[in-house]
């Protein structure tokens, strides 16, 4: 079991995220109409599931890459795929200056790893170790699968609640329910949902932290490297353009700056929580000079 039990917590939220499905499915005429739209809405994200590797590959327009272009790359994720005993992913690298890594794929024989240019220049091996691991790790742990459930029952919920606006939620005064009600759920439930799924996809960022750092077993490398990203995000952020918005939870740090989006909102857990915890599985603390200041320097195995 987890310290910190994120499985556990991330069973509840679903939990949660089920339970306003349902108290929608009450409320809109007596429920007779809820299975149409979980169809539609279900198919919709199992196309995005299905092709998940190819948006967030597009997105960054990463490219692939040999073994010979990124050596250290192929190095570090060989060496962690051998250790759990799961096949080797697909390399790639998105030309961009901001410091971030991605994992995508719908299962491990389909995975796919990114590193941008910005955090193959940041990190040295062994910080770039603690993400690799991590990036695997949400590759192990089906947190493709996770997220693309979560994302679906959240857009199932916002467009139940459209309905309910446009339609009144039912075709006769016996069938539509209270207006309070109806516009209580109508405004707030796609709002709820969207806080659920963020709190989702927060839950699997922390259970990937240790998880990879369990395979790398170095947990202090990965708080090094998150610390580093925090201050790299800021200087470098990425746009918060639609597509990349969609592709953002896949991301080792939130690419955008602080300001750009809401915590409420926010698809990753403080920086400070994260590396606190990496710093209590280690027993002990990284040193506070390489936590949030620079300079920054090319990182050995860049090019």
């Amino acid at each position: 079991m987890h310290r910190h039990f994120n499985g556990l917590k991330t069973a509840a939220l679903f939990g949660l995220i089920w339970a306003l499905l349902l108290g929608l499915g009450a409320v809109i005429g007596n429920g007779r109409y809820i299975g149409v739209f979980a169809v539609i809405g279900l198919a919709m994200n199992f196309y995005a599931y299905w092709n998940s590797g190819k948006l967030a590959i597009r997105a960054m327009q990463a490219y692939p890459v040999s073994e010979t272009q990124a050596p250290a790359m192929y190095r570090i994720v060989r060496e962690l795929s051998t250790k759990a005993g799961k096949p080797m992913p697909e390399l790639y690298i998105s030309p961009t200056r901001a410091p971030n890594a991605f994992a995508t794929g719908r299962n491990p024989n389909n995975a796919k790893v990114c590193c941008t240019e910005g955090i193959l220049g940041l990190l040295d091996e062994r910080e770039l170790r603690g993400v690799l691991g991590h990036e695997l790790m949400h590759v192990y742990n089906r947190d493709i699968l996770t997220s693309s459930v979560a994302g679906a029952l959240a857009g199932l919920i916002t467009s139940v609640a459209q309905m309910m606006m446009f339609f009144g939620g039912g075709s006769s005064s016996e069938n539509r329910p209270n207006p309070i009600v109806m516009l209580f759920m109508a405004f707030l439930a796609p709002l709820a949902a969207s806080v659920i799924q963020m709190a989702i996809s927060r839950t699997r960022e922390f259970d990937a932290d240790e998880d990879g750092s369990k395979l790398t077993g170095d947990p202090l490398a990965l708080a090094s490297a998150l610390a580093k990203l925090e201050a790299g995000v800021a200087s470098a952020p990425l746009a918060p353009t639609p597509q990349l918005q969609n592709v953002s939870h896949a991301f080792i740090a939130n690419p955008f700056r602080a300001q750009d989006i809401s915590r409420m909102f926010s698809t990753h857990p403080k920086t400070a929580d994260r590396i606190e915890r990496l710093e209590q599985m280690a027993g002990q603390r990284i040193r506070m000079p390489q936590r949030f200041d620079g300079p920054y320097r090319p990182g050995p195995h860049q090019g």
